[in-house]
């Protein structure tokens, strides 16, 4: 796999390392969340998984799953309006 600067390698369940695509960071009802893409070499892959950023107990940000189904699709939904804004400005060049 080629070095990129916006992989994101994290671990699954079995403590292997995933890469995974940083598309976006936004804030939204005073938290951040961050959006990501596994990379899965040779397939498209279009499911985006979205974190949410937390400082941990020694001030440090750690990603954790959003386990509230309304804040994980207020999330989404701020996402696909952050990327379609994104599209029609360039559309509009």
């Amino acid at each position: 796999m080629e070095e990129r600067d916006d992989l994101i390698m994290l671990f699954d369940e079995d403590g292997n390392e995933v890469p995974f695509e940083h598309l976006d960071t936004f804030e939204m009802n005073e938290k951040v969340y961050v959006v990501l893409l596994e990379v899965i070499e040779d397939e498209e892959n279009d499911e985006v998984v979205i974190l949410r950023l937390e400082k941990d107990d020694n001030d440090e940000d750690t990603l954790v799953i959003i386990e509230d189904d309304n804040e994980l699709q207020e999330a989404f939904e701020e996402f696909s309006d952050r990327v379609e804004d994104q599209f029609e400005v360039e559309d509009e060049e």
